[in-house]
């Protein structure tokens, strides 16, 4: 199954003069893959890490989760579609101080109208999954780096998303602690989640299974298309 599909995308900003951030992207993501979008500071990962996760617009092209059109849909469909079938991890967490835990991972589902007693119980074992369960009543003040990006992993994972984006989910954490949060996602991916990771670290992007490298916003090189060459 086809979860996210990219074609023909552009992307320009209307500053003087335009900027075109993507030019005529077009990307494909299957269920169970596990991916890595690598680039340097400005090739355009950022841009397609909005336009994947419908957050924002493509100028030109077309953006289909889950074979759905996100183009076509208006904004209250596209907010619905981002919060039932993508989850995000984000570089900075994000989560709300004051809340607990396990408040924060059922947050998740507060756009997905799910009930919230259903939402806490859901929010319960996605905590479980990533080896939180006995820190639902925890703050995030009270958590370090490291067990704080567990629980955004989890908020991401609650609705069962049909992909996971993550942006720079190992940047705000020591060395040690970056290769605990990779080990996870890698056991995340092994029980069926599949996964994107946005990422300037060529050593983070090795461990995924498929590498997608841009470059002033185009796909320069892609290991699906080398492997698929070597096999044909």
């Amino acid at each position: 199954m086809t979860v996210l599909e990219l074609a023909a995308v552009t992307k320009v900003y209307p500053s003087q003069p335009p900027v075109t951030a993507l030019r005529n992207v077009n990307l494909t993501i299957e269920s169970g893959e596990l991916v890595a979008i690598v680039g340097p500071s400005g090739s355009g990962k950022t841009t397609l890490l909005h336009l994947m996760g419908t957050l924002d617009r493509p100028t030109t092209g077309t953006v289909r989760v889950t074979g759905l059109d996100a183009s076509a849909m208006t904004d209250r469909d596209v907010a619905r579609l981002r919060a039932t079938r993508i989850g995000f991890v984000f570089q900075q967490f994000f989560l709300a101080e004051h809340a607990t835990v396990l408040d924060n991972v059922a947050d998740g589902l507060l756009y997905a109208g799910t009930p919230h007693r259903e939402r806490r119980e859901l929010a319960a074992e996605a905590l479980a999954a990533v080896d939180l369960p006995d820190r639902m009543d925890a703050r995030p003040t009270q958590l370090s780096g490291g067990q704080r990006q567990r629980v955004a992993i989890a908020r991401a994972l609650i609705g069962r998303p049909a992909i996971v984006l993550a942006d720079e989910p190992t940047g705000n954490l020591d060395r040690a602690t970056g290769q605990s949060i990779l080990a996870l996602l890698d056991a995340l991916h092994r029980g069926g989640t599949t996964i994107l990771v946005i990422t300037h670290d060529r050593d983070v992007a090795a461990r995924m299974n498929r590498q997608v490298e841009m470059l002033d916003g185009v796909i320069v090189a892609d290991t699906a298309d080398q492997k698929g060459r070597a096999q044909s």
